[in-house]
């Protein structure tokens, strides 16, 4: 089934994300819902097996009504709005020059720019498109407003240390209201396998248990593992592991294994069931788009943990309204957000980053540049792919881009779905036909493909979950990994690295790079995918980079020394 695979080799998901109008006097049910719909996995080499994911998001909202989920605006209007945000000018040495420039307006780079900012850095973020998020801002149609792409809101519940999108959006002066799901998602898996991942830890393993009542020990285990995990980064102010100040001195009291070993290789320890360990790459899946051999335990972790700890909970007015309050609460710090802002290449001086040069010709300077762009797009687009430093070589053999996805938002009547659906499916499904890639075709055959998968899709759905779902559509829009290319400037319209095999030892890169002054933020750093993950990857590159330009302490010999050791340790992948 290799859908969208927009140039790669590797099997493509595909992601839909709807919501729906009421019918008549039908009142609201509950006011957020998602389906995930994937092809089987197996347990032991979940890489090989292609998969499809349908997720939709569901709103009841009249056409033509303006209220906090649905403002009618267009999205060039939002986009007109918010650019005033930035005061922004061509740059140089002598009128405009910034602590640091981030490249990228996704939940990343803002977090990375705000906590900067508060820091009391000069920070400039540049952003291509109209409106900030990346893969989690938002688009408007037809009175209807999607979430791009991320709904499952970790890190953002009131409690501990890992709750960073609320500490990320606190830092700046705001709090957003939420809406909590009583579920993170409902398993649908083969041989009748059912199960919801339910708000209350004890609720789910004690289903869980039940379900593989053999493997109660191991499963009891293998989430205790997750919890001691947990518990310890709980525990700590979380910055950056590429500082020594802070490595030695507080995180090594806690848990060494959460740096070094995948969720998979731990559940392995302890769990011998196939079906079962299918499940727990389906888990490691929705949070990080890679099995659990490949996922990192911190990042399994951190979500399967959270999902209990402070729950999931959803903002007011949709994923887009967290991006939105970020770039606000960094322009009130005093730093500036500039919109419809093309960068095209970094520019280096002596081997050093001091710089960044927009399609339109115009150029800012800084004293450190922050890439919230994918890997690829650093190394190969805003830098000469001939310029490769050996570490990103190393880093590109090792990892390979993660498979994108076909996404299919819709608007239907609200009568479509049952009372208690839960806010998210993942279904996992034996007999899906193989589909093949939509590279390299006309416009009208692509155009003619995207409408023949986006087809069986809802049919799938129609038959599996939502009867009569086809029959209430009222709006369809259809992307490929092309449209995420073109929006959000992914390269290939990728989510992120994925490892050519089980990785050994720190093989994701952290922030830092081999360039001076350069250093990345976002999925394609560790800890890897996700909404929370990218936040602890602004957080640590913040740390990293205010340490570097002298607003916070530093130990210039062991920072020389940790660098050169993690950098030995990536050569082990």
């Amino acid at each position: 089934m290799d859908i969208m695979s927009s140039g790669l080799s590797s099997p493509q998901s595909t992601i839909s994300n709807w919501k729906v109008r009421p019918s008549g006097n039908q009142k609201s049910r509950n006011p957020w819902q998602k389906v995930y719909c994937f092809d089987h996995l197996k347990s032991r080499n979940f890489g090989d097996h292609q998969i499809h994911g349908l997720n939709f998001g569901a709103m009841r909202a009249k056409r033509g009504q303006r209220n906090s989920f649905f403002p009618l605006k267009s999205v060039v209007d939002v986009g007109k709005v918010l650019e005033t945000e930035s005061s922004s000018t061509e740059g140089d040495r002598n009128c405009s020059f910034y602590d640091a420039i981030v490249i990228g307006s996704g939940v990343g780079g803002l977090v990375a720019a705000t906590q900067l900012a508060v820091k009391g850095a000069k920070v400039l973020v540049l952003e291509k498109y109209v409106i900030p998020g990346g893969s989690s801002g938002f688009y408007q149609r037809d009175g209807f407003k999607f979430d791009v792409g991320s709904s499952v809101m970790f890190g953002f519940s009131d409690k501990g240390n890992l709750n960073l999108i609320t500490q990320a959006l606190a830092a700046v002066g705001c709090r957003m209201q939420v809406i909590p799901d009583p579920t993170t998602v409902h398993f649908h898996l083969p041989n009748d396998f059912s199960i919801q991942v339910h708000r209350e830890y004890n609720k789910f393993i004690s289903e869980l248990v039940r379900k593989f009542p053999h493997e109660s020990a191991g499963i009891l285990k293998f989430y205790g593992v997750c919890w001691k995990i947990f518990n310890a980064l709980n525990s700590l102010e979380l910055k950056s592991l590429e500082e020594p100040i802070y490595l030695f001195g507080q995180f090594f009291k806690k848990p060494r294994e959460c740096l070094t070993l995948n969720a998979g290789n731990i559940a392995r320890n302890y769990i011998k069931d196939p079906e079962l360990l299918s499940f727990i790459d389906a888990e490691c899946f929705i949070v990080s788009t890679v099995n659990a051999m490949q996922t990192p335990i911190i990042n399994a972790s951190m979500v399967m943990c959270d999902r209990h700890f402070g729950g999931i909970n959803y903002p007011v007015g949709g994923i887009g309204e967290i991006a939105k309050s970020l770039a606000k609460g960094l322009v009130d710090q005093g730093s500036e957000i500039l919109y419809k802002a093309n960068a095209t290449s970094i520019i280096t001086e002596d081997g050093k980053a001091v710089g960044v040069k927009l399609s339109d010709g115009r150029q800012f300077f800084a004293k450190t540049i922050i890439s919230n762009a994918t890997r690829w797009d650093t190394f190969g687009k805003l830098l000469k792919k001939e310029d490769l430093p050996e570490e990103e070589k190393r880093f590109q053999k090792a990892y390979v881009k993660a498979p994108s996805f076909l996404s299919i938002h819709l608007g239907v009547k609200a009568d479509v779905l049952p009372p208690d659906t839960d806010c998210h499916h993942f279904v996992l499904e034996d007999d899906w036909d193989l589909e093949k890639p939509m590279e390299g075709l006309s416009r009208k055959d692509y155009e003619a493909k995207k409408e023949l998968v986006a087809e069986k899709l809802i049919n799938r759905l129609d038959k599996k979950l939502f009867p009569g779902l086809k029959s209430s559509i009222v709006f369809k829009e259809v992307g490929t990994p092309k449209t995420h290319r073109r929006y959000l400037a992914r390269d290939s319209g990728t989510y992120g690295p994925m490892p050519r095999r089980t990785p050994k030892g720190l093989a994701m890169p952290f922030n830092t790079t081999a360039i001076s002054g350069l250093y990345c933020v976002g999925d394609s750093c560790f800890p890897g995918q996700g909404v929370i993950a990218v936040a602890f990857s602004g957080v640590m590159c913040a740390h990293r980079v205010a340490a570097d330009i002298g607003l916070e302490k530093k130990n210039p010999v062991l920072d020389t020394a940790l660098l050169w050791v993690l950098g030995w340790l990536r050569t082990l992948a």
